[in-house]
């Protein structure tokens, strides 16, 4: 941790077990971590015959299932250099988890290259989608606890990709995204990257600050939600 970080309380992780809830429910049989860091929520793809971790610089601290395969590299690297579905053995993606750089643009391309490699059934999680405030929601770190603006990358979607299912799952410290009904054929956000990187990156908090609720999609953190959501029945 860098020194000059302000310090704040210890944040819960409660997130880590609401991902293990999101694995004992849907018992993925491909798993994709884009930001493996420790390994801590690696260890939970307990189910899968396969599995791909993407970190530049991996610091495994907890033993992986032998399954896991971890790529020492850029997310951006691994989709340009290799074929997901080939190192899944030829599967398409269940269920898939970003927490890497937190920021937007890294987010969505991330989601872009996820979706394309998943089916209509799977489903993309990604980390830092509920700020807790100004401060640790900067695009630039100065605080222990940070979430970046990856928020952005929910709000982009339900304005552009209306067809998805999105749920963010209010987990301390900084809530949990639940993507779901994808179309791997989608072409809509490709095409307009340089358009969507004009529009979200200078887009302020302000416009989420006293509507999070609504803005993001906020479910409650309780068992029965996200089995709900996990059923793939609701729509935004």
């Amino acid at each position: 941790m860098v020194a000059w970080f302000k310090k704040r309380k210890p944040a819960s992780r409660d997130y880590y077990r609401v991902l293990a809830q999101i694995h004992n429910f849907l018992l993925p049989e491909s798993y994709v971590e884009i930001g493996v860091r420790h390994g801590e929520s690696m260890a939970l793809a307990k189910s899968a015959v396969a599995s791909v971790g993407i970190d530049p610089q991996p610091d495994l601290r907890f033993p992986l299932p032998g399954s896991v395969c971890v790529f020492p590299m850029t997310s951006d690297a691994f989709f340009e250099q290799h074929d997901l579905q080939a190192e899944l053995g030829g599967r398409k993606v269940d269920l898939a988890f970003v927490d890497g750089m937190h920021l937007f643009e890294f987010a969505l391309r991330d989601f872009i290259n996820l979706e394309k490699c998943c089916r209509g059934d799977s489903t993309i999680l990604v980390h830092d989608c509920r700020p807790v405030d100004r401060e640790t929601a900067a695009r630039e770190r100065t605080t222990q606890l940070w979430s970046g603006d990856v928020r952005k990358l929910i709000v982009c979607l339900k304005k552009y990709r209306t067809d998805l299912t999105i749920r963010t799952i209010d987990a301390s410290p900084t809530g949990l995204a639940v993507i779901s009904h994808l179309d791997p054929s989608s072409n809509i956000l490709t095409g307009m990257l340089e358009s969507l990187y004009k529009e979200f990156v200078p887009y302020d908090y302000s416009n989420i600050e006293h509507n999070k609720s609504e803005q993001l999609n906020l479910v409650n953190n309780s068992p029965n939600e996200i089995q709900s959501v996990l059923t793939h029945r609701a729509r935004s």
